[in-house]
């Protein structure tokens, strides 16, 4: 069938919400053509005073952000083609005791749902074969009080066909390469429910109970790493919080996600102190 008369992609939006709203009530699925962000757009729902429980998909994102103000976009695939990526938001209210690890738990979900040998790198990252797969990025808007409930926005961008690597200082790589016969909606319908439940579990128990399975998955475990601030170690995991845990001459460091940014570097190797 020429490409002009392909099918457009069938959403399963009442499958992700028949799956999800008996646990969180006033669910809604929508699906955009195009958006600047996904993220951007339901943060700025959520200022003008519409916090609703949803999931947005965007079936192209013209002006995506990544971790630390990276630009990342899903880009216009041809008429009738198969999308080149997948990208949506999930955005809800929150209110757990301690929001350390939340974005390693997500990023645990995603890996989880989609295939045993997809690994993670810390703090957002998801890879194969030492290419980045896919990206999260979690923001948050405040009502005012410390103990209040804030709307969290969890982005995730998934590439499905491989990217141009030109100009990247990490190679991309598409699910296609990993799971030939998925495509945008059959990843979406696989991650969605999943995704939920984990951050309801993470709300009420924390990162803990993620920390040996992210640990497992760890793709920069036992490998000498180079901080952003210069500082060099061996990766040694994460801790109980999401802390990743870098060993050095002088000790084992706790290093938070909204301290340094990590890239694996050759250098020597620190045994666990």
């Amino acid at each position: 069938m020429p490409a002009a008369f392909a099918q457009p992609v069938r959403w399963p939006a009442e499958a992700i919400w028949e799956a999800v709203a008996p646990t969180l009530p006033g669910f809604t699925v929508e699906v955009l053509p195009e958006v600047d962000s996904t993220n951007s757009e339901l943060m700025r729902r959520a200022r003008a005073g519409h916090p609703d429980p949803v999931l947005l998909v965007a079936e192209q994102q013209i002006a995506g952000r990544g971790r630390m103000g990276r630009q990342w976009h899903s880009g216009a695939a041809p008429l009738g083609a198969a999308a080149k990526a997948l990208t949506f938001s999930l955005g809800l209210n929150l209110s757990p005791a301690d929001w350390s690890g939340l974005s390693l738990a997500m990023g645990l979900s995603v890996a989880r749902s989609l295939h045993p040998d997809i690994r993670l790198k810390w703090p957002n990252d998801l890879w194969w074969h030492d290419r980045k797969l896919a990206g999260i990025l979690i923001e948050t808007a405040n009502w005012g009080a410390a103990s209040a409930s804030r709307y969290v926005v969890i982005g995730v961008g998934i590439n499905l066909a491989t990217p141009d690597a030109s100009g990247l200082s990490t190679a991309p790589v598409g699910l296609r390469e990993l799971l030939p016969e998925v495509d945008a909606a059959q990843a979406l319908l696989r991650i969605a429910a999943p995704l939920v439940q984990t951050v309801q579990r993470f709300e009420s128990l924390g990162f803990a109970p993620f920390q040996k399975a992210f640990n497992a998955r760890d793709v920069l475990a036992q490998l000498p790493v180079t901080l952003s601030d210069g500082m060099q170690g061996t990766a040694q995991g994460v801790d109980a919080t999401g802390a990743l845990l870098v060993a050095n001459e002088q000790g084992v460091q706790r290093i938070t996600s909204a301290e340094v940014s990590v890239r694996a570097q050759p250098g020597p190797c620190y045994e666990n102190f």
